[in-house]
């Protein structure tokens, strides 16, 4: 800054000297009188009086000192000021920064939920197939001989549509005379429910359980092996669609299901088909799926379930 003054100052020294001078002879030069002016050279008067300098302030060259006169001079000082005023703030800015905790957001970190229920004391068993194609039956010799806990997501949802003040029975009922599927959440509460109360009456941490009918579409597979716990195998029961038909209207007959019925039959595996299906594929291709041909007598699909459960799964599982 210093030298920028310095150079300023020279230059109104300069510009005062340039202006007097010219003044100077200009003054001298309309001061001469006609007579004495030559047609040829004019006579320049030397010693003739200076004309008055107007009404004009004489400029004076740049003082840091008071002024004398009544001429405009230039003040550099409020420059100063906000330069000062600009560099403190920016130094406040800094050390401010400098003292800020670190945004929460860039060091929060997402966590997956964990579920209820650990795969290290609870097996769990998707147990998936058409309607009609023998599950139940399957489930129960399996209680027999291995100590399963069965858990039919179907019978849970009859069970939860018929009980009194239920915010969810004609939800259900709904869906269920349609051949549709119920909401996940319903679902999945109803299942994470009966296994706590499971383990509870047991008294023991492990536990083994079969889903029968569950899950029947990826959301549901997905949602509950996030809450509630993963699943260990597939036990997948297949059978040809005419032969699950005749069996559901015979049961029909005696069952007093609403859904055993030739509509909602064909509903049924329609649903069954294009949402559970994919289900088994995913599990398939994950080398967890036990696949069991339903056809025989159920006497020879159990020997044949208990096989393949022992070569998958060994002898203490």
């Amino acid at each position: 800054m210093s030298v920028a003054v310095a150079a300023g100052r020279q230059a109104w020294r300069q510009l005062a000297r340039n202006t007097g001078t010219s003044a100077a002879i200009r003054r001298t030069i309309f001061s001469l009188p006609k007579s004495q002016h030559s047609p040829f050279r004019p006579a320049f008067n030397t010693t003739s009086k200076a004309l008055p300098r107007f009404s004009q302030p004489q400029y004076r060259s740049y003082s840091s000192g008071g002024s004398s006169g009544g001429g405009t001079q230039v003040k550099f000082w409020p420059f100063v000021m906000v330069l000062a005023a600009g560099s403190a703030g920016w130094v406040l800015l800094i050390n401010r920064q400098k003292t800020m905790p670190p945004n929460p957001q860039a060091t929060t970190t997402i966590t997956k939920p964990t579920p209820a229920f650990s795969p290290a004391h609870v097996t769990v068993l998707f147990v998936l197939g058409g309607p009609g194609a023998g599950k139940g039956t399957q489930c129960a010799n399996l209680v027999s001989d291995f100590k399963f806990h069965h858990l039919s997501a179907g019978d849970l949802l009859r069970a939860e549509q018929e009980r009194p003040g239920s915010q969810y029975g004609q939800l259900i009922k709904d869906c269920i005379k349609d051949g549709a599927i119920v909401p996940m959440e319903v679902t999945v509460a109803l299942l994470e429910n009966a296994m706590a109360d499971a383990i509870a009456r047991s008294g023991s941490r492990k536990a083994r359980f079969l889903i029968d009918g569950f899950p029947r579409k990826m959301d549901q597979a997905f949602e509950f092996e996030k809450v509630v716990c993963p699943a260990k195998l597939v036990l997948f029961f297949d059978c040809p669609e005419e032969v699950m038909e005749g069996r559901l209207l015979e049961r029909g007959k005696t069952s007093g299901r609403a859904d055993d019925n030739a509509e909602s039959i064909r509903k049924r595996f329609r649903t069954f088909i294009e949402t559970s299906m994919p289900v088994v594929e995913y599990y398939d291709k994950e080398g967890k799926v036990v696949k069991v041909d339903a056809t025989p007598k159920p006497t020879e699909v159990y020997e044949d379930v208990k096989r393949k459960l022992l070569e998958k799964l060994g002898e203490n599982f």
